[in-house]
């Protein structure tokens, strides 16, 4: 498979494990149209690959992912069906993550936010730092969460994602841990080297083709988030980064000032 000539993704093959690292860490990792096409195209070459067993996404700089590049947006200048697509777009890859045959472990340091909480909430196990800085600050832009919000839900419960989402929460590795956003909680870069390595042994003991039928079984037990329910999260989103609170709260963001209704 293809590993080289990415230009936001640092990629390796391990002992049967891919490593998948996103490479843009002056922007602490912010997923941008071409990470998000780079990634599709990276798990698209995983269909059917079963030499391959375990994915590992990590960031690189120390961090996760810091969500959606909010800098380069122009959202003054989208208009809504653009702004849909773009959206939706970063749908087909959470929901590609998601439903990879292989095992996908998530290493986790730095920031976690939108659209790396997301990505997070579809790994099948997640290790974090107890540093480490979850947060789903959408609604502080002015935007809805909009793609990965039934994924969290799925992961956490509608109770705990309301309560992130809609007070804009950040919370610690230790809290992610608690709440089973992930299922390990280390205390530095090095014991994660050490837990990621400990996993990917632990996944190599099972048979690849049985377990890529036990996660397809299990997603289809557990139910998934639709096509549908994306498309109507796309909307909702394309509404929002158009109108105006989306486009104060993320002009405000690139001001790096306090956006208006927190004067209201």
């Amino acid at each position: 498979m293809k590993l080289s000539g990415f230009e936001t993704l640092e990629l390796s093959l391990e002992e049967r494990a891919l490593h998948v690292r996103l490479n843009r860490p002056d922007a602490r990792n912010a997923l941008s149209d071409p990470m998000i096409d780079e990634l599709l195209e990276v798990f698209g070459q995983l269909e059917g690959n079963r030499s391959v067993r375990a994915v590992i996404l990590r960031g690189n700089g120390g961090h996760f992912c810091a969500g959606a590049d909010l800098k380069s947006m122009n959202s003054a200048n989208s208009d809504p069906e653009s702004a849909f697509e773009s959206n939706r777009r970063f749908g087909d890859l959470i929901t590609a993550v998601s439903h990879l045959e292989q095992v996908v472990i998530a290493a986790i340091e730095g920031a976690v936010m939108g659209g790396g909480f997301g990505m997070v909430c579809v790994s099948d196990f997640a290790v974090s730092t107890s540093a480490a800085k979850f947060g789903m600050p959408e609604t502080t832009l002015g935007i809805p969460p909009a793609q990965i919000a039934p994924f969290v839900v799925h992961r956490i419960g509608i109770t705990q994602a309301r309560r992130l989402a809609l007070m804009g929460e950040r919370i610690s590795g230790s809290e992610a841990c608690e709440l089973g956003i992930v299922h390990q909680c280390v205390e530095s870069s090095a014991a994660l080297d050490v837990a990621v390595k400990d996993a990917i042994q632990r996944v190599k003991r099972c048979a690849p083709g049985a377990n890529a039928m036990t996660k397809a079984l299990m997603l289809s037990i557990a139910g998934q988030p639709s096509g549908e329910s994306l498309d109507y999260a796309a909307r909702l989103f394309s509404s929002a980064v158009t109108g105006e609170e989306g486009l104060e709260g993320i002009q405000a963001f690139k001001e790096k000032r306090t956006p208006s209704w927190l004067s209201e």
